[in-house]
């Protein structure tokens, strides 16, 4: 079976869900709340385990209270852990997530060991890593270590997905275009390229700035709009969004990744995996939270009959 190495981040979910954010020294009560595992990282692997991917993640934890969990969770899911270390005397990443009435997410992200993942740890599982099929990254650890991984994907012909989120202005757009896939969100597009994205065509615009520097693919999702694919080969994709009355949509954009990895993998089709993987995602934000919202591969291919007849 081809392996998606996914060398990035895990965090802590702290999911409230708010009526409204409460003003400065204001204290709210809210109607609910949850803790799960999460992290961009994390959460694309996971994705892509859910639909029968073997995948192996190279990751930091701390020497916290939450650290075993998150390796258990991994596990749970048929997850390689091998490579998913603890960092001594530091907190693991968390994220207090804030849900609005209208399903909208504000996020916090504390990256704690997720700060400590560094070239070397590629190093160290390069093993492992020189058998997988494809890499997939975010930018929830050092940018070295992001550009570490383009390097050796590059250097061991191994395809790179790069899902630059969150969205810095410093990412070095040279390593960018040495991956085979950039797939930001319409959010992360705009902070990338300091140009509005209100509409498809103002997104399709910004995206095409980025493609006349040297990128292979890039792939913008865009949530209840869809989501576009443009290539240096000249490829113009538009893929349509299913309509589902979201919950939550925290994790959308990480199910959307994973999905795609795995189906790109197994067929080598971007079209096809683009498809797939918005119907994952529009899933996804039916259910509260992030990887516990995602489908395992039966309820995927139900879900997926009813809205593709």
């Amino acid at each position: 079976m081809k392996t998606i190495a996914v060398i990035g981040s895990n965090m802590v979910d702290l999911i409230s869900y708010t009526e409204r954010m409460p003003k400065e020294g204001e204290t709210l009560e809210a109607p609910s709340f949850k803790m799960g595992c999460g992290g961009k990282g994390a959460n694309q692997a996971v994705a892509a385990a859910k639909l029968g991917a073997d995948v192996v993640m190279v990751t930091k934890v701390g020497d916290d209270m939450f650290a075993d969990n998150t390796i258990r969770n991994f596990q749970s899911y048929g997850i390689n852990t091998q490579y998913v270390s603890k960092e001594p005397q530091t907190s693991s990443g968390v994220a207090p997530i804030f849900v609005s009435p209208t399903s909208q997410n504000s996020i916090l992200i504390i990256k704690g060991a997720n700060e400590f993942l560094k070239p070397a740890d590629i190093d160290k599982a390069e093993r492992t890593l020189v058998e997988c099929s494809l890499i997939v990254l975010q930018l929830e650890v050092p940018l070295e270590t992001v550009y570490a991984a383009i390097e050796f994907g590059n250097k061991h012909n191994i395809p790179v997905l790069l899902n630059p989120a969150p969205a810095v202005p410093e990412l070095d757009i040279e390593y960018a275009c040495r991956c085979d896939f950039f797939v930001p969100n319409e959010t992360e597009l705009e902070i990338l390229v300091n140009k509005p994205v209100e509409t498809v065509e103002q997104i399709k615009e910004a995206a095409m700035i980025l493609l006349n520097k040297g990128l292979n693919n890039i792939i913008v999702t865009m949530g209840e709009k869809g989501a576009i694919w443009l290539s240096k080969d000249g490829k113009d994709v538009f893929i349509e969004p299913t309509q589902v009355n979201a919950m939550d949509t925290s994790g959308a954009g990480d199910a959307f990744i994973g999905c795609f990895s795995h189906y790109f993998m197994q067929t080598h089709d971007v079209q096809l995996s683009l498809e797939k993987a918005s119907l994952f995602a529009a899933f996804s934000v039916t259910e509260k939270g992030t990887q516990f919202s995602y489908p395992s591969i039966e309820q995927f291919e139900e879900f997926e009959t009813k809205h593709t007849k």
